[in-house]
């Protein structure tokens, strides 16, 4: 270690620092004193490590390391004699790099001794924050909104700048990096990199087409809304590649659309963006959780090519030929897919400022066994990563995407699953319990979830399991209900799970906002009691 190597219990007191203010503002300027403190080749990792990550977003390493080998860790960490040199950010960071990276024979005894070593040259306090870090769980407020704003502090650039950065290299610790050293000029010269995939564009709900309609100000294209996977294509040459929603290369898996955009499509320096849909032998879409079977298939894949074909739609092209497509507006960016895209592959949609006209679209979506529609401003840019308006969600079931962070040992039939789950909404860099459930899974779903959720685990009581929040669940539910037993303020009244949804990660389930937004909008229909 050299000398002048940023100490890790610096980033210790600037968490407990964090830990102590609610003030959005203080948080930001904490961060950035902290940011312009440091070493150039350290703003990466400390930014990282400050919102609980290791890695960037699209880096699919992971530590794989459970509760049980933290605390086989601590254990054997404590009886190893102290080694006076102390840890440093860049320390921190190269072990837990190496944590993730041993793989193979051996590998869960390899991991096991290098956080042994690490937590042997740890205080107590520093101990408890590299916990925090392996589980992902920081506690302390800052989540990737709060960063960009406290890097735009350090470093004096444009928070929108920032933004669009982030969007299109999806590594929050590049960015800082690049704006703090480079400033302005550096980050304007930033572009997408080929096989590093864009964060995909979000929308928002929309009770109805006239909803859709009114929020875009008449003439509106709607598409179907596929019960699938989306996916996002490179191809470069010769060389295709195919990301997941959460950014994580499937390529393996999907061997046959591989194949497709080979055979038809005509550009080969291209990036687009679709739905991949399961297929049944009647030629109607099959549930989202047996597409989950074929999407994430690592072997044998062939064979499950035949078992559940994907039938591919098209919905949008990010890049063309050289030339970065997401500032052009949605009705040209369907004019460069449709011009090398053949019709079949091309999502189905109608452009009209006639609601009955879309009603009657949504209902022939719906008998075809899809979702419902996406309607899409004409005139809108793509905003990869980010959530707004320009495309809205029309389904006609409300439902919710929450986090799993704890769950109770069944009873009866249900004896030896963890099955009655605690679930929970986004807020404010952590997550507010707002119900729990048990209804919706098979037993094959109930044997999986159980098995995932204990290689989650972080801490349990005889009764309860509580999770690192990375599983996320789409529930419907009857009504939102004002409860005083959870810190939410809210409560999903007779809850059931939809599907599990292994496309999305914890940062795209709903948030509290979202939560009091509907609780609101169902005062549009009922009475409200007044005292």
């Amino acid at each position: 270690m050299a000398l002048s190597e940023t100490p890790f219990n610096r980033l210790l007191e600037l968490c407990t620092a964090l830990r102590g203010t609610t003030r959005r503002k203080e948080k930001t300027r904490l961060i950035a004193d902290f940011l312009r403190g440091l070493r150039p080749e350290e703003i990466a990792p400390a930014v990282l490590l400050i919102v609980g990550s290791i890695f960037p977003e699209y880096d699919e390493r992971t530590l794989d390391v459970g509760f049980e080998t933290v605390k086989r860790a601590l254990k054997g960490g404590r009886q190893r004699t102290l080694i006076e040199e102390p840890l440093t950010i860049l320390g921190v960071h190269r072990l837990l790099t190496e944590i993730a990276e041993a793989t193979g024979a051996g590998s869960r005894r390899r991991k096991e001794r290098l956080l042994e070593a690490l937590f042997s040259r740890a205080s107590r306090d520093e101990v408890e924050l590299l916990i925090h870090i392996i589980f992902g769980e920081m506690r302390i407020g800052v989540n990737e909104g709060v960063m960009l704003e406290a890097i735009a502090e350090a470093s004096g650039v444009d928070l929108e700048l920032l933004r669009r950065a982030l969007m299109l290299t999806g590594d929050l610790g590049e960015v800082a990096r690049i704006a703090i050293l480079e400033g302005e000029e550096g980050i304007r010269a930033v572009k997408p990199r080929m096989f590093h995939p864009l964060k995909p564009m979000l929308a928002s709900m929309a009770e109805d087409v006239e909803e859709a309609l009114e929020e875009h100000g008449g003439l509106t294209a709607f598409e179907y809304k596929f019960d699938g996977a989306r996916i996002q294509i490179h191809r470069h040459g010769n060389n295709i590649r195919i990301f997941s929603r959460r950014l994580s290369d499937v390529t393996e898996s999907l061997p046959d659309i591989v194949e497709l955009i080979e055979a038809v499509i005509k550009s080969r320096d291209v990036i687009l963006e679709g739905e991949v849909v399961a297929i049944g032998r009647n030629g109607r879409p099959l549930p989202f959780q047996d597409l989950m079977r074929r999407f994430r298939r690592v072997h044998d894949v062939e064979e499950m090519v035949k078992r559940i074909p994907l039938r591919l739609h098209l919905f949008d092209i990010l890049y063309l030929d050289g030339r970065l497509l997401i500032d052009e507006p949605y009705r040209e960016r369907w004019r460069l897919l449709k011009s090398i895209c053949p019709g079949e592959l091309l999502a189905k949609r109608i452009i009209t400022d006639d609601a009955s006209e879309a009603e009657a679209f949504l209902r022939e979506a719906m008998e075809e066994g899809h979702e419902g529609l996406m309607a899409k401003r004409l005139d809108g840019p793509y905003t990869p990563g980010r959530r707004g308006k320009l495309w809205l969600k029309i389904k006609p079931a409300e439902t919710l995407d929450v986090v799993i962070i704890a769950a109770e040992w069944g009873h009866g039939r249900r004896r030896g699953w963890l099955s009655n789950y605690h679930l929970a909404v986004r807020d404010d860099g952590g997550y507010s319990m707002v119900g729990k459930t048990f209804k919706g899974l098979t037993d094959e779903e109930f044997e999986w979830m159980t098995r995932r959720l204990l290689e989650l685990k972080i801490g349990e009581t005889p009764t309860t399991v509580y999770v690192k929040p990375e599983i996320v669940v789409e529930v419907a539910f009857n009504e939102i209900q004002r409860s005083p037993h959870y810190r939410s303020g809210f409560a999903l009244r007779f809850a059931r799970i939809k599907r599990i949804r292994l496309d999305k990660g914890p940062e795209e389930a709903d948030t509290l906002e979202r939560l009091r937004e509907l609780y609101e909008r169902q005062f549009r229909y009922k009475a409200r009691l007044t005292n």
